[in-house]
């Protein structure tokens, strides 16, 4: 009887992950073995240091990775969002550039897309860009940059061209980080943590072979990343991801012992949500109400929605194998995880009674639901906000009439936005 090709997938993997995955290397040793090995992002096509393998492919993959007991490739934006959108659109060159040390953990990227006056109405955005020979120069504020104070790379959107409507004068680019010019400020959260950072750059110089896609044609670029950043943070991705999360841990550790949770909010989402719904389906138990009927209902339910999830996270992956790229209907996935972090907070704090208002390792649970409860409102913002998810459900998933744009056709040098004249 001839195998699937999803069998044998699964048994190269299988033997690949038995013969290679040893808990003493350090966590650098491994991602480097991982990457230069095809199997860390086994989705990417073969010439962008991926397999080419199939969604269902993949879930071999991973069964094969967790049954070894190996950890994941690195979770944050360069895997996620920098990396699938330079094999979409960048050149041959950029991808062997950009990719080999991103999959491997050795560079950290990070987003430069949101400034101040410029979030919803991300196309209203103000930093510059111009060009000076082969390079180019920077000047402008990007804010809520996750993991900016790690990073070696940025993806950025800058504006080109302010004699054309503003979706049509913006330029994608790469950028060095670890240059004059460039300063980040980190932003101190209620959880206590330094997440999100302000980037200021003053002069900062871009070599032009970091355009990716076209000049002045950068915004069709950032959607590819838009999108694949909604899928990410869509629940149907929450807490699958299987490694370890950058700028929270050396190279130098022991991959040993690492686990894929990580701690805090972000810890704690990963174990509320990985696992088929961990923490959620055994919430009730681990606070000793197992026979209370309305907590389990209303446990229940939030399950459900990340069941829902779940299946919209296959849809969205059969679109990208198709070769259409994540849609608007990460969208829903994105709204979703809104609705099921906030109902993981509501239940998780009422579950715990008294002891949700203290924090701490002592506290029930290790502290994670009061984290998660503090981190749980930028998960409604981050990626683009629940109204901004509702209006691209509405416009282009249900055809429902656009909002009227007064701004669509008028060059950008002609608007009225924040501090433009």
């Amino acid at each position: 009887m001839t195998k699937s090709a999803n069998s044998v997938v699964g048994d190269e993997a299988t033997r690949w992950f038995n013969e290679n995955w040893d808990p003493d290397l350090t966590l650098g040793e491994w991602w480097k073995l991982l990457a230069e090995s095809g199997w860390a992002v086994p989705t990417w096509p073969a010439n962008s240091f991926g397999r080419g393998v199939s969604s269902d492919e993949a879930k071999e993959v991973r069964s094969a990775r967790s049954a070894a007991g190996a950890l994941g490739p690195p979770s944050g934006i360069g895997v996620m969002m920098a990396g699938p959108t330079i094999v979409d659109h960048g050149t041959a060159d950029q991808r062997s550039r950009f990719l080999p040390k991103m999959i491997s953990g050795e560079e950290i990227w990070c987003q430069l897309f949101s400034e101040p006056g410029a979030g919803s109405d991300l196309a209203g955005l103000q930093a510059r860009a111009e060009r000076d020979g082969d390079e180019w120069i920077v000047n402008g504020q990007k804010v809520w940059t996750s993991g900016a104070q790690f990073s070696k790379w940025g993806i950025l959107i800058a504006r080109t061209n302010v004699d054309v409507p503003k979706h049509e004068g913006v330029t994608y680019f790469v950028i060095d980080m670890d240059q004059p010019g460039i300063e980040v400020r980190p932003l101190k959260e209620m959880t206590g943590g330094e997440t999100f950072n302000e980037v200021f750059m003053t002069d900062a110089r871009i070599p032009h072979e970091n355009v990716i896609g076209d000049v002045d044609r950068g915004w069709a670029v950032a959607v590819t990343t838009l999108a694949h950043e909604r899928n990410s943070l869509g629940a149907s991705s929450m807490g699958g991801g299987g490694g370890a999360m950058f700028g929270e841990n050396s190279l130098d550790s022991r991959v040993g012992d690492l686990t894929s949770g990580g701690g805090g909010a972000m810890g704690g989402m990963a174990v509320a949500f990985g696992g088929g719904g961990g923490l959620i389906k055994g919430l009730p138990a681990a606070v000793g109400r197992a026979d209370d009927a309305v907590l389990v209902d209303q446990v229940m339910q939030i399950f459900t929605l990340m069941e829902v999830a779940r299946f919209t996270g296959l849809r969205t992956q059969a679109a990208v194998e198709a070769g259409r790229g994540p849609g608007p209907e990460v969208s829903t996935g994105k709204l979703m995880a809104s609705k099921i972090v906030s109902g993981v907070r509501d239940v998780g704090l009422a579950a715990l009674g008294a002891d949700g208002q203290l924090m701490g390792k002592s506290t029930p649970l290790g502290g994670m639901l009061q984290q998660l409860a503090l981190f749980s409102p930028a998960i409604s913002i981050a990626g683009g906000s629940d109204q901004i998810q509702r209006n691209i459900i509405g416009e282009r998933v249900l055809g429902l009439p656009r909002e009227p744009r007064v701004d669509k056709d008028l060059p950008f040098s002609e608007l009225t936005i924040g501090t433009q004249r």
